[in-house]
């Protein structure tokens, strides 16, 4: 007796069950091997922000090769990183609302390491919504506009292209950072367009998990999820005055921000080799604050 799944395409392998990793458990010397990223090449979008940083030096440190992609040329974390962790580091300008820019910097990744995989591809770049009330003087279209090309259109161009690498690969792992925002509507601070962005985020990790998984034989090597930070210490929140901040606090069962490097372990774990299962899925860390 066969049996076929209902949903995948004409043109795509239809039989199930798909045949699982048995080969990559029964070889890791135990989970803790599972979670090393030694010998792994991880690209992070966003590299130079607080939480982009954290993640790539928590990369590094599980042993990680990287490419760190920003709009912000920083050349000297790439050296900081590899005279610190052993590994190789390299730095990269960009800005993900170009799409050629995108298509053209992953190319440059696999010439600059050739005969390497792109294990993990982090889509973490994002900007804030500042503007308020979208009857506020400032909220103007040019505003929205502007979160949305970086947090939606750009992260959709990282996507797609990785997607590409990946399906030649036949693996890969693709993590986009959301937001708490992407679940609930923040108060007292409104910012609608964030929260829209950050949905979009979130649901095109579902999207793209149903997609992508269907690109190889047997399917499910290339998984895509995202993570949702909660409030956290970073300079895209420093412009709020402290007085609204504390409610922030207030709302949050831990009664603070996070630390970027409490956002770490969510990444290392979906890159990982034990969450080979782990596929559309959500990581929400926030203290709490959307159990409220």
């Amino acid at each position: 007796m066969t049996f076929q799944s209902f949903i995948r395409g004409p043109s795509e392998d239809k039989n199930v069950p798909q045949e699982p990793p048995r080969e990559q458990y029964a070889n890791a010397k135990g989970f803790l091997d599972l979670f090393s990223q030694k010998g792994k090449l991880v690209v992070v979008t966003g590299a130079a922000g607080a939480i982009g940083g954290a993640i790539c030096r928590g990369f590094a440190s599980a042993g990680a090769d990287l490419c760190l992609l920003d709009y912000k040329y920083d050349p000297k974390f790439a050296t900081d990183l590899s005279n610190e962790y052993g590994i190789v580091a390299k730095s990269y300008q960009l800005d993900i609302t170009k799409a050629d820019q995108v298509k053209n910097c992953i190319a440059q990744i696999q010439a600059d390491f050739p005969e390497r995989l792109i294990n993990t591809f982090i889509a973490n770049a994002g900007i804030a919504w500042t503007n308020g009330s979208i009857l506020h003087e400032s909220a103007t279209p040019e505003a929205w506009k502007r979160v949305m090309d970086v947090n939606v259109q750009g992260t959709y161009h990282c996507s797609k292209y990785i997607a590409e690498v990946f399906k030649e690969q036949g693996q890969g792992s693709l993590i986009l950072t959301a937001s708490m925002s992407s679940h609930v509507s923040n108060v007292p601070n409104y910012q609608t367009c964030y929260n829209a962005s950050k949905a979009a985020v979130r649901h095109m990790s579902r999207g793209f998990a149903v997609e992508f998984a269907h690109l190889t034989t047997p399917a499910g090597r290339i998984r895509c999820n995202s993570v949702s930070p909660g409030y956290t210490d970073t300079i895209l929140s420093s412009f709020v005055p402290e007085e609204q901040r504390a409610q922030w606090w207030g709302l949050t069962p831990a009664g603070r921000e996070a630390l970027p490097e409490e956002l770490v372990g969510a990444y290392l774990y979906l890159a990982s080799d034990a969450a080979t299962f782990t596929n559309g899925t959500d990581i929400v860390v926030d203290g709490g604050y959307t159990c409220v």
